[in-house]
């Protein structure tokens, strides 16, 4: 279905639910997106209600305790954080009963939740003076799968950025509310075309918007300098940044690359599970390991590298994800080597993907000798076209489709 050009929104109220606290430090995609709305709508970004659990087990945690504060109305729940941006701490405390296997009492405790939960947020509502909510939902499927019926928003939106079901906190009761959510919300958008195809099972109103990054540390000439610890690694280099999970990673296609061209040198750079620790690379005179880095070292890590690689294994985890770090190593001009994914289809023209180990070692081979200045400029220009703004501009686009019918 084609979307209008219709790609601003200007002086609405919109609601922000979902799976990350604004208190956290972390980044996450919600809370750049809650900026970047907020540029010209008013935005309430909504924390989840503090559960009785985490009370018990964490209730002298800063974080617990201003929870607590704001439910004995000791303390404002509300919170400016910028302009036309407020954070909500819910002045309310929810049963924990995720662990419920009897669909009908989950059920019961959810909705329950979901009513306490709903009220506290139309409390902030009547007191910011928000009116005709649009409803933004950043795949919490449990805790805000009623709030379309409670707060009546002007337009519900589902927002699909990761295949939670792939995760066994979400798969029993997951795989039968969020299709029901996805069904019921008003638009679902999603962040890689796999996750939109998914959601368009349920609704025909899904679309893929994108991915915003922000990738000015990456663009910083500044921050290129080369690692002390690395200087003395021979080129060429093949190198990966970020967590190194067995979840996510395919270990044996990294052995294989490492075995069948000791004359590369792999540099992996991120914290180690289990499954790292124990494998056969630690035992390869090619293969470094680094450990975990500060975010503001890593540029000169990836800039230090001759060939980037992303070695996703492909899984229920990993298939549908948007990989944010292909647009950090492209924004730096690397040449990039990933596995062969529906979410990695839209890099296609700027990347090498390969769908098995061999793939992996010929394809390496093929962007050592095809790299030029040309290609480098070509990668470091669809990397900057992924921006937040651009990203909105998608969801924008979406709400006006909807409202226009």
């Amino acid at each position: 279905m084609p979307m209008l050009e219709n790609d601003s929104l200007i002086n609405r109220d919109i609601v922000i639910v979902g799976q990350q606290p604004w208190d956290v430090e972390i980044g996450s995609n919600c809370k750049n997106l809650a900026v970047e709305f907020s540029r010209h709508n008013r935005v309430l970004y909504v924390n989840a209600a503090l559960d009785r659990i985490t009370y018990m087990r964490h209730k002298n945690e800063p974080r617990v305790v201003k929870r607590i504060e704001v439910i004995q109305h000791k303390k404002p729940g509300i919170l400016s954080i910028a302009t036309n941006l407020w954070n909500l701490f819910p002045d309310c405390m929810v049963e924990s009963f995720t662990w419920l296997r009897v669909r009908p009492v989950f059920n019961f405790f959810n909705r329950t939740a979901n009513r306490k939960f709903a009220d506290s947020i139309l409390r902030a509502i009547k007191d910011l003076g928000f009116k005709d909510v649009i409803l933004f939902n950043d795949n919490d499927m449990f805790r805000s799968y009623y709030l379309k019926e409670f707060l009546l928003p002007k337009v519900s939106i589902y927002y699909s950025r990761d295949y939670m079901l792939g995760v066994d906190y979400w798969k029993f009761h997951g795989s039968v509310l969020e299709p029901k959510l996805i069904a019921k919300s008003d638009i679902c958008i999603a962040n890689s075309t796999y996750l939109a195809d998914y959601c368009r099972q349920y609704n025909p109103r899904s679309y893929y918007v994108g991915q915003g990054c922000d990738l000015t540390m990456f663009t910083d000439p500044q921050r290129r300098d080369e690692p002390a610890e690395i200087k003395n690694i021979a080129h060429p280099r093949i190198g990966y940044v970020g967590a190194l999970q067995s979840l996510r990673l395919d270990i044996e296609l990294l052995e294989f690359v490492a075995s069948s061209r000791p004359e590369w040198n792999m540099i992996l750079v991120g914290p180690e599970d289990d499954a790292f620790k124990a494998s056969r690379l630690h035992g390869m005179k090619n293969v470094f390991f680094t450990g975990g880095k500060p975010p503001e070292t890593l540029p000169g890590f990836i800039g230090s590298f001759d060939v980037c690689i992303n070695p996703q294994i492909v899984n229920q985890v990993t298939i549908g994800n948007y990989p944010r770090k292909i647009d950090e190593y492209l924004a730096m001009g690397k040449p990039v080597v990933a596995t062969d994914t529906k979410a990695m289809s839209i890099f296609a023209d700027h990347t090498y993907l390969g769908k098995s180990k061999e793939d992996y070692v010929t394809l390496i081979g093929r962007a050592l000798s095809e790299d030029s200045p040309e290609n480098s400029a070509g990668r470091v220009a669809f990397a900057s076209s992924h921006t937040w703004e651009q990203n909105v501009k998608e969801i924008y686009k979406a709400i006006n489709l909807f409202e226009g019918n």
